[in-house]
Order: C-alpha cells, then sequence, then structure tokens
C-alpha cells in the first residue's frame, strides 16, 4: 500500500531504505578510518533509528540537550555525550540522575560550567568526564585559543567529581586545516601539561567527507547524514537519492497560472535559508521555487516549470534542514520505497530543555 494511502498532509516520510543505506555507509567509512562513531540524534529524535545506528557500530549517540538524553538513557541508550553547556541547579541535578544510569559525558568551555558541574558530582559514586570545546573557527560555543583550552582542562581536574576526558569542537564546513591545527596544538598541551587526553570529538554532516586517515580526531558525530537535506546537496555532501526525509504536502490553491499554495507553511517547513533560494526541493518539479511561508501557507512560484501541479496533487518537499523539520511533527510515517511501514510517534519531540 502507497504510504500517501495512509497520511493525511501536511506529513514527513521517511524512506527506511535510504536510511539503512546511509547509516551503513558512514559507519562503514569511519570502520575503515578508525575513528568512533557517535552520531548526533537531534536529527530523527527516534529511538528505532538510535538503536539502529548503535547495531551498525556506534560506540554511543550524542544528544544536544538533557531531555533529549533522559528519553534515549530510558529507552535502553547507555553511553551519552551531551554537546551542551548545562548551567542551571535543575538541569544539573536530572544530569546527576542521569549519569546513575548511564554512561554521560558532558562539554564545557568556562569555568562557571565546571563550578556548577563539581559542585553537584563532588561526591557522585563516579566522576563526570568533560570535554572542553573548542572556537575551531564557527564562532559559536567554545574556548578561543589552545591555551585557553588547556588552562580549561586544568581547572576539570582540579575540580572534585570531575574528569578531563578530552577536547571537542564543531567545525566550520571546510575548515579541516585551521581545525586540525587547533587541536594538535590543544592535545599537545594538555598532554605536556595534565598528562592525558583521550578524546578529540568533531561533528558535522557537512565536514564528514573532509575526514581523512590521520587526523587528530578520534570521535566523530554527524546527525543529519542519516536523512540528508537540501542544503547538504547544495553543499555537494549528499545527492538527490541520498534523501531520506520528504515532507508531503497538498496543492490547495493555484490563485495564477504561475503560483501555488501548498497547505505546508512555517509551522511544517523549516524557514532556515542556509544561504539557498527558496524553502525547500519540489521532488518533482526541481524548477519550482518555495518562495515565502506563510504559517500554514507555503508559497510556490511555478513559471519556469514546463510542467505545474494542479490543486488537489500531492508534492514531495526535501527540506532545506532536515533537522528542524523532525521537532515540529509529533509523528513520522514509515516506508520502503514507497510503501507504508509504519508511523511512528517522535520520542524526543519537543525536549529541548
Amino acid at each position: 500500500m502507497s504510504v500517501l494511502n495512509n497520511i493525511e498532509t501536511p506529513a514527513v516520510l521517511i524512506d527506511e531504505d535510504i536510511v539503512d543505506r546511509n547509516i551503513a555507509a558512514a559507519q562503514g567509512e569511519f570502520n575503515r578510518l578508525g575513528i568512533a562513531f557517535r552520531p548526533h540524534i537531534k536529527t530523527h529524535k527516534l529511538v528505532r533509528f538510535a538503536k539502529k545506528q548503535i547495531a551498525a557500530g556506534a560506540i554511543g549517540i550524542t544528544c544536544q540537550k538533557t531531555s533529549e538524553a533522559e528519553a534515549f538513557v530510558e529507552a535502553g541508550c547507555k553511553d551519552v555525550l551531551i554537546t551542551f553547556n548545562i548551567i542551571g541547579e535543575a538541569k544539573i541535578r536530572r544530569l546527576r540522575r542521569l549519569s546513575e544510569q548511564a554512561a554521560i559525558t558532558v562539554v564545557a568551555d568556562n569555568d562557571s560550567v565546571i563550578r556548577g558541574l563539581s559542585k553537584a558530582f563532588d561526591e557522585a559514586r563516579k566522576p563526570l568526564r568533560v570535554l572542553v570545546e573548542c572556537d575551531t573557527g564557527l564562532a559559536r560555543c567554545g574556548v578561543q585559543s589552545p591555551d585557553a583550552a588547556v588552562q580549561l582542562a586544568r581547572l576539570v581536574t582540579q575540580s572534585p567529581g570531575l574528569q578531563f576526558a578530552g577536547l571537542m569542537t564543531y567545525p566550520a564546513p571546510n575548515s579541516t586545516e585551521q581545525v586540525e591545527s587547533f587541536l594538535r596544538e590543544a592535545k599537545a598541551r594538555c598532554l605536556d601539561e595534565i598528562g592525558h587526553c583521550e578524546t578529540i570529538s568533531s561533528g558535522g554532516t557537512p565536514s564528514m567527507k573532509s575526514i581523512s586517515a590521520g587526523t587528530i580526531v578520534t570521535e566523530y558525530r554527524p546527525g543529519t547524514y542519516i536523512y540528508n537535506d537540501r542544503s547538504l546537496i547544495e553543499r555537494g555532501a549528499a545527492v538527490l537519492g541520498d534523501c531520506a526525509l520528504s515532507v508531503a504536502a497538498t496543492v490547495v490553491s493555484r490563485p495564477t497560472p504561475d503560483r501555488a499554495i501548498l497547505d505546508s507553511g512555517s509551522k511544517t517547513l523549516s524557514s532556515d535559508l542556509l544561504g539557498l533560494t527558496g524553502y525547500g526541493l519540489l521532488r518533482d518539479y526541481p524548477d519550482a521555487i518555495v518562495t515565502g511561508l506563510s504559517e500554514e501557507h507555503g508559497h510556490v512560484d511555478l513559471s519556469a516549470c514546463a510542467r505545474k501541479p494542479e490543486v488537489g496533487d500531492t508534492v514531495l518537499i526535501i527540506p532545506n534542514h532536515a533537522c528542524v523539520v523532525t521537532n515540529l511533527f509529533d509523528q513520522v510515517h514509515l516506508h520502503r520505497s514507497g510503501v507504508f511501514v509504519e508511523t511512528l510517534r517522535v520520542d524526543a519531540r519537543g525536549l529541548v530543555s
């Protein structure tokens, strides 16, 4: 039975055949390189897929927030890295409880975070593993130099209840040399002054194919690779056949010959442009441009299309950014090459604390 016969639009469709191929291909490549693989579950937020990734050989999973980690630990995932500064007594109390149920590693890029973690874990049964986050060029979180990295690593080793576990970064695209230089210097400094620097964790699907043998990186954390999206097609990191996630939408109006209105707006498609023109790629109408999103309406320019959808037609959209779309829906519909498999609740939908 066709998956389109089982849904009302707008809806998220996931081709599980493509998911399985993407998992196997990425895991196989990092096995070849001898680099530990720790996928980020923020892209799919599904226990089913996390377990697929672990069964394929992942050493554990990456979560962005404590609430995500709680959901996946409860479901049986026992090795979790949380790549976000955890601040506030309430969150840290939850983290402490979580650490009694699974192997938890966190990150920190400032002394306030470290002091808060140390206070909570001072008398814990086992120390909390902490990676020092490094800004290697993305200009988001992270210490700004290798010298600052070793200073913070030293503070972690001096803080009761904590264990310095290594370094972590999220690299900017096309910055391999800069990332390697920063992390090599930081690791060398840590080895000289602290005596160890076990893990060098990097991540990001856009930079995944730039990782090669001889890298300083010991662990890699891609997320979007499991689905891929339009932004990765544009960057050359994927092709259309690698894209597992589509948003199914219905044409509800054709006010003019060159304009279609869809029942999917900003509440179902990511508003991220990521340097692209338009808000998604229509699979069967590649010359169409999703020019704008109202809350419930998608505005499509059909002027360049030789063939155009009519009112009532269903179109499939590859979103610019699949990770955002995941968190906009309560459920997704799995299929294999168009044949309906199952409808799944998104386990960690809305878990952003």
